[in-house]
């Protein structure tokens, strides 16, 4: 088993080399093994392209036979647009596949594993498998719930302030935090902020690698009456797509204005604020697995009343500012017991810099 362990490792690595690059496809590793040394290794890089064990299979070639395979998910049974990686393993003449986790997609969920097994291969189930579901974690939500996974991400000081009682906010965290932002933004689906950022920074939301490289999300705003100047860089700049949530009562001629000027507008709600589930589902819809959070206090208490986070990232500057109308990190109405507190879970710590990033997940009531 520990043997087992170390292969499935190796394999989980190579899936995360296209972090952000294969939705909404799952992030899949694969190595072929064959008398305890590996012969073969892929990834699956983008969707569309061939699947991670193809991949390693071409590596491997003949000494795939009576070989084991580990992949990181169970391998798919079904005609897309590639074949069947369960079929291409037992063609190759691999005699075992390891795998921490069934894939949850209804196309797949046990076919795969069952193709094998009917050729004569044995299939083990269960190794890393936390692990496996970590670094999927978009795709599974996405898959089972059709919905978005969201990250809510905040930089603060050390008394709990995103900017001065004068509105300061640039810069709260040191260059190595701010960078680490950007690889969040790389691996995202969409970036999510609300209108009130938009007025008060002008934001780009695009992703700045420190070597020059970089995917941008899509860029979602949410802005109940489409206040968004047409001067604003998500609007002006042309560097990626902007989808712009509204309220049925926006002005119409402001909608008009903005949709000429090249964004998506959509009207998700009759009230005074925008219906972010209805948000979420459409952004599912369009096949969007993951959203990154990288607004103000109005809309993280939003999203969190809702139920609709699942990950915090929480940088923490050591510096203090005072002022009791700075803003916070979650602001909104607030909660009033204590017990009702949105509480998080598995939590880590991280120095990032002279900064330290907390992560934990929404502990959320079955759902």
């Amino acid at each position: 088993m520990r043997r087992d362990e170390d292969f499935m490792r190796e394999a989980l690595l190579l899936a995360q080399n296209a972090l952000g690059r294969t939705s909404p496809n799952p992030l899949v590793g694969a190595v072929i093994v064959r008398e305890g040394r590996v012969v073969g290794a892929g990834w699956h890089r983008k969707a569309g392209t061939p699947h991670a064990e193809v991949h390693a299979l071409a590596m491997a070639g003949e000494l795939s036979r009576g070989a084991t395979a580990y992949v990181t998910l169970e391998p798919c049974s079904h005609y897309g647009r590639t074949g069947p990686c369960a079929k291409a393993l037992v063609e190759a003449g691999v005699k075992r596949v390891v795998v921490p986790v069934l894939d949850p997609n209804p196309l797949v969920a046990g076919k795969g594993k069952a193709l094998l097994e009917a050729a004569g291969v044995e299939v083990t189930v269960g190794v890393l498998a936390e692990e496996a579901r970590q670094i999927n974690e978009a795709y599974f939500k996405w898959v089972t719930q059709k919905m978005p996974f969201v990250t809510l991400k905040t930089a603060m000081t050390l008394d709990g302030k995103i900017a001065t009682a004068a509105g300061k906010s640039q810069w709260i965290t040191g260059e190595a935090a701010r960078q680490r932002v950007h690889e969040m933004r790389d691996v995202a689906d969409a970036i999510l902020v609300g209108i009130g950022t938009v007025l008060a920074d002008n934001p780009s939301l695009t992703t700045r690698l420190a070597d020059g490289t970089g995917r941008n999300p899509v860029r979602v705003i949410v802005d109940s009456r489409a206040r968004t100047p047409l001067t604003a860089n998500v609007v002006a700049d042309g560097a990626a797509r902007t989808l712009l949530a509204v309220t049925a009562s926006a002005p119409a001629e402001k909608v008009s204005a903005l949709r000429e000027a090249g964004v998506e507008v959509i009207a998700l709600g009759e009230g005074p604020a925008v219906d972010l589930r209805a948000l979420m589902r459409f952004l599912a819809e369009e096949k969007m697995t993951s959203v990154f959070v990288d607004g103000g206090g109005t809309l993280n208490f939003s999203l969190l009343e809702a139920g609709l986070v699942d990950k915090v990232h929480a940088f923490i500057a050591p510096q203090m500012v005072g002022g009791a109308t700075a803003l916070s990190p979650v602001e909104g109405r607030g909660i009033a017991e204590l017990s009702d507190a949105v509480r998080l879970e598995r939590m880590t710590a991280e120095p990032v810099g002279a900064d330290i990033l907390l992560t934990g997940y929404v502990i959320k009531e079955a759902e």
